[in-house]
């Protein structure tokens, strides 16, 4: 499944880029995010509750950037599992950061997502609108996080 969302953030490029190379910044900004773990500077973990219809998971997932193109981008890989391995996440997502003008940055992303497992049962529709949904309330987080992120 490939998702695809953009929206604008009030605030210039370099303070957006410091907030989404920021594991606990970016998780606070996560619907369902639980925790966040740094391992090491490009890798971390983070535990993310989601409810899609019937469908409730809690995934242990491993966040791993893999190409950083500083203050544009960054390319990362997302590997998960419920435990007991009832649904399985893996995902390859691309962030853009584009400068609108000095004070408003355009955030993008692109994400190919594939779902194992009872999650996947639920239907692609419904997953897809969650995902949207979830990438809505990011944006609003983000929104209202950007003006107290640590630059």
């Amino acid at each position: 499944m490939r998702l695809e969302q953009r929206f604008v953030v009030d605030a210039p490029i370099d303070r957006v880029w410091a907030l989404v190379m920021s594991p606990l910044e970016v998780g606070a900004c996560i619907p369902g995010c639980e925790t966040v773990e740094v391992l090491v500077p490009d890798r971390c973990r983070a535990v993310v509750a989601v409810r899609v219809g019937p469908v409730s998971a809690r995934f242990a997932l491993e966040i791993e950037i893999v190409e950083r193109r500083e203050p544009c981008g960054a390319d990362f890989v997302t590997r998960g599992d419920e435990g007991g391995r009832a649904s399985r996440l893996s995902a390859r997502s691309t962030l853009t950061l584009s400068a609108m003008d000095p004070q408003r940055t355009e955030v993008g992303y692109t994400s190919d997502i594939a779902l194992a497992g009872r999650l996947a049962t639920v239907g692609l529709g419904l997953v897809r609108g969650k995902a949207r949904a979830l990438g809505e309330d990011f944006a609003q987080s983000m929104r209202a996080r950007i003006g107290t992120a640590v630059t």
